[in-house]
């Protein structure tokens, strides 16, 4: 249903939101501006006054307001998808995404408790990467596009369904560019975002020197760096091969493209990020960027991948038996 569909596109846009919103309060070092949870200085977050919204608590208090957004837009999310949802596969995916956020809010709230301890607050910034990646497959399975198999002819489709490389460089990309993401949160939350202050250079070199690597954060920021020039090969590698094989599949060119743009622009961002000395917008700016590449990913990936997922969700929906076989389903 395309309402469905709709609904599922604003949960998705509501949890970018809230994805800025964290990148906020680790840019402005907000995190424990609120000092208790679920309350807000005694207050419940839905009374507390207006007036006392000054400072990081802005940013911290916004943050949780925006998270409980969420939260009830996909119990929302969840009961309509039980009600106008046939593919019990779709919908066991619902359950999956609430029972993240559940445990998004919970790890939150020890982030807080414990006095923003790196280990949990990198669970945190990677469990919402994952929130969000389920909420944007949701919108992919519930797109037109995928309930008509983007009405490829069957030469295209069997072209595609062909080509293991292609797949595999998908799983790639979703792999390196969410491991990328962790070492982005293990570098924010341990203060190893300007552990090598120069850029592109490190410390003036190409490498930096070994005795300063043996440094904790200046390791953990050269471990970022290196990520990235492992992710870019990777997404370009992806992308040249659908533009070079399935250029013709519009669903498949559009994410490609999109994805290099955003790779440039996230490289540029990291850049900047370094050299003006992590300001505010610029640094928040490559945490949503980040999360775009990786919904990008997974965009690339699930329709790459429409041909073998529609057996393997006609198999999980209907095994075959002796007697009847198997039912056909919609993917």
């Amino acid at each position: 249903m395309m309402w469905l569909h709709r609904f599922t596109k604003v949960v998705v846009g509501a949890t970018f939101l809230l994805v800025i919103a964290g990148g906020l309060v680790t840019s402005t070092g907000s995190g424990l501006s609120v000092p208790d949870w679920p309350t807000t200085y005694g207050w419940s977050m839905f009374t507390f006054p207006f007036s006392k919204w000054v400072g990081g608590i802005v940013y911290e208090h916004g943050h949780r307001l925006i998270a409980t957004t969420v939260g009830i837009l996909t119990i929302l999310m969840v009961v309509a998808y039980r009600r106008a949802e046939s593919r019990r596969w779709v919908r066991r995916l619902t359950l999956i995404a609430l029972g993240a956020i559940v445990a998004q809010g919970v790890l939150g709230g020890i982030t807080v408790l414990t006095r923003l301890p790196p280990a949990v607050s990198s669970a945190h910034a990677g469990l919402a990467e994952v929130f969000f990646a389920l909420t944007v497959a949701l919108a992919v399975f519930t797109s037109p596009g995928w309930t008509k198999a983007y009405s490829a002819s069957a030469a295209a489709t069997q072209s595609l369904a062909a080509d293991s490389r292609m797949r595999h460089l998908t799983v790639a990309a979703i792999a390196v560019v969410y491991l990328q993401i962790l070492l982005g949160a293990v570098m924010r939350h341990t203060g190893a975002g300007l552990a090598i202050p120069d850029f592109p250079l490190m410390f003036g070199r190409v490498i930096p020197p070994l005795d300063l690597l043996a440094s904790g954060p200046v390791a953990i920021h050269f471990a970022h760096r290196m990520g990235a020039l492992l992710v870019a090969v990777v997404l370009v590698a992806e992308s040249w091969r659908v533009l070079r094989r399935h250029g013709d599949r519009p669903e498949l060119r559009r994410p490609a493209i999109v994805l290099m743009a955003l790779l440039v622009l996230q490289i540029a961002l990291g850049g900047l990020t370094v050299l003006t000395a992590k300001d505010v917008v610029i640094n928040t700016a490559h945490l949503a960027t980040g999360a775009l590449v990786f919904a990008t990913t997974v965009v690339l990936a699930l329709r790459v991948h429409r041909p073998h997922f529609a057996v393997g969700a006609a198999r999980a929906a209907s095994p075959a038996s002796p007697v009847r076989g198997m039912r056909p389903t919609n993917a």
